[in-house]
């Protein structure tokens, strides 16, 4: 699994505020998980990271084994397995149960990792873009209204 950490005020400031207002944040955790997973699976499709950035071409050894250039996309299986829970009540996760899916998240060496066929680029799958951040906030928001 892999294991993302992100930080941002906004969103922690409305999430202390929404926990002072209400005893249960489940609801709008699963709430955004879903969002999330969404998010992250639309990435596989655009080629574009939560930074905004394009993902790194495959190589030609790899375009030439899969008959195109779509970074990540084998047979979906990596975008198959992006998921959430919430665990506690309080804590979210989105992630991947694919062996492979840090290597893909952080890059590789062939150096660090002798039993890669070449270096991996980085290609970030997992984490906050900005739309995303405007739908969490977007989904307390609306959680709060309503509770």
């Amino acid at each position: 699994m892999i294991d993302i950490q992100w930080d941002d005020r906004a969103v922690r400031e409305a999430l202390q505020n929404m926990q002072r207002q209400i005893s249960n944040i489940r609801p709008v955790l699963l709430a955004i998980g879903e969002d999330l997973v969404d998010s992250t699976k639309h990435r596989f499709e655009i080629s574009i990271g939560p930074n905004g950035q394009r993902w790194a071409d495959n190589s030609n050894v790899t375009i030439d084994r899969k008959g195109r250039n779509k970074p990540l996309v084998d047979q979906g299986n990596l975008m198959r397995q992006i998921s959430y829970d919430v665990f506690g009540g309080d804590t979210l996760i989105v992630g991947s149960s694919m062996e492979y899916a840090a290597m893909q998240q952080f890059g590789g060496t062939k150096s660090e990792f002798p039993s890669l066929w070449g270096d991996i680029p980085a290609r970030p799958f997992l984490g906050i873009s900005e739309d995303d951040q405007n739908k969490i906030l977007e989904s307390i928001s609306d959680y709060l209204r309503t509770s």
